[in-house]
């Protein structure tokens, strides 16, 4: 599931900002794997990033909103967003 969160933002930002994908794939193409506390913070936390213009897709299994993609991004943004997480 964490790769179809993540495939869905990197394909939306190959369309809409190639310049940062490039940038992110030359940079180690960083991905961090933090923990939500509940299904209401992953939804917040998708609201809140879509509300900074960064890419978030959710991902559920079943009815269950399991996976929360955010980025390719200039760290500083995600980190406005997730700062508080914890790492998984």
């Amino acid at each position: 599931m964490l790769r179809t969160a993540t495939l869905s933002c990197y394909r939306t930002l190959v369309q809409k900002n190639p310049a940062l994908i490039r940038h992110w794939e030359r940079t180690g193409q960083a991905k961090i794997a933090l923990k939500a506390t509940s299904e209401k913070q992953l939804m917040e936390l998708e609201a809140n990033a879509k509300a900074k213009n960064l890419c978030a897709r959710v991902v559920k299994d079943g009815e269950t909103r399991t996976i929360l993609a955010i980025g390719p991004a200039p760290v500083e943004l995600v980190n406005a967003v997730t700062g508080k997480l914890r790492l998984l």
